[in-house]
């Protein structure tokens, strides 16, 4: 059955502004937590995140930390915040209002096994730290000649589950979590689905710049501050989120057109690989890139896309690289 969604109602009077710090976050879908705020339908909310590293890496930090690092025991999320009058079948709609940086830097990397390619293809550890005083453009540590736009998102938007006990934050799920659709950007609205009283949502991972894919696992990296307004559509409900963009997709990129890789065979997930290692295979020999910043450079900002996925036994994916962070 489609579903359609409406333009969001007027908000009520008197709409209130509320702050919520990250001095205690959550590390997974537990719909038992506490609500740290309660808030009115039509009131905004202003986030502080923390990285999806819980801020143990710095400006300063190499390779080696990534190498020393344990393993990600879920997203430190900002919340919950209980949304008076939410009960479950009602749906949560979100207005993404601005993304901004907390600190001046970002950072990207790469961990063997993790992400879209094998270990065997990146057997070491391997961090890009990124400039992000700018305030509008990321520029890569060790290289001037790269620079990629910022389009800042939160990762994470999510409502608590209606089944009990701890649920890790790491894949997504059927009430949002670590979606990474970077077109939430400001301007944009993500509906979410109510599955408990007061909807308890949480928010994180917040990416100052992403491709369609994440392909090593991370984008841009960063601490945020969040500014997020909310609507309780009460006579809706949706089954798992949907969103509306504010306009035209990829301004940001889209100036100085792309180059793209294609691969074709009956499994998307293995024609995504090849595309990217087709990619990879471009940066290193007509961009003089290391295989490493290639790959982080996928991630941050190259596109996967489905082509073509109704012609049996084979379907098309590209990836798709703006050459517009190409500066001189």
């Amino acid at each position: 059955m489609c579903f359609w969604l409406g333009r969001l109602a007027e908000c009520p009077l008197n709409p209130m502004e509320h702050f919520l710090d990250d001095k205690t976050v959550c590390y997974n879908w537990d719909n038992s937590t506490e609500p740290r705020l309660v808030i009115d339908s039509g009131d905004t909310v202003v986030f502080c995140t923390r990285d999806a590293a819980d801020q143990y890496y710095t400006a300063d930090s190499t390779d080696l930390d990534v190498s020393r690092k344990g393993p990600l025991v879920g997203h430190p999320l900002t919340g919950p915040v209980y949304v008076s009058g939410a009960r479950p079948g009602h749906t949560l709609a979100v207005q993404v209002l601005e993304v901004v940086p907390a600190l001046d830097f970002g950072w990207t990397a790469i961990r063997p096994g993790r992400g879209l390619l094998p270990e065997s293809e990146f057997p070491d550890h391997y961090l890009q730290i990124w400039d992000l005083t700018d305030g509008r453009r990321a520029f890569m540590k060790q290289r001037s000649d790269i620079v990629v736009p910022m389009n800042p998102f939160p990762g994470i938007m999510g409502t608590a589950l209606d089944s009990p006990g701890q649920h890790s934050t790491i894949p997504p799920r059927k009430n949002g979590g670590n979606m990474d659709i970077k077109y939430l950007i400001a301007g944009s609205i993500a509906y979410l689905p109510v599955f408990v009283e007061g909807a308890l949502f949480c928010v994180g991972d917040a990416h100052a710049a992403q491709g369609d894919g994440e392909v090593c696992i991370t984008a841009i990296e960063m601490s945020a501050r969040v500014r997020l307004r909310f609507t309780l559509l009460q006579a809706e409900s949706i089954p798992e989120p949907r969103f509306r963009t504010p306009g035209l997709l990829d301004l940001a990129t889209s100036a100085e057109g792309y180059f793209a890789t294609t691969a074709h065979g009956p499994d998307l997930y293995e024609c995504s690989q090849r595309a990217i290692c087709y990619m990879i295979e471009h940066l290193v020999k007509k961009r003089e890139l290391t295989r490493e910043e290639a790959y982080v450079l996928c991630s941050v900002c190259v596109d996967l896309k489905i082509n073509e996925i109704v012609d049996s036994p084979n379907w098309i994916v590209s990836a798709f690289l703006p050459e517009s962070v190409f500066v001189s």
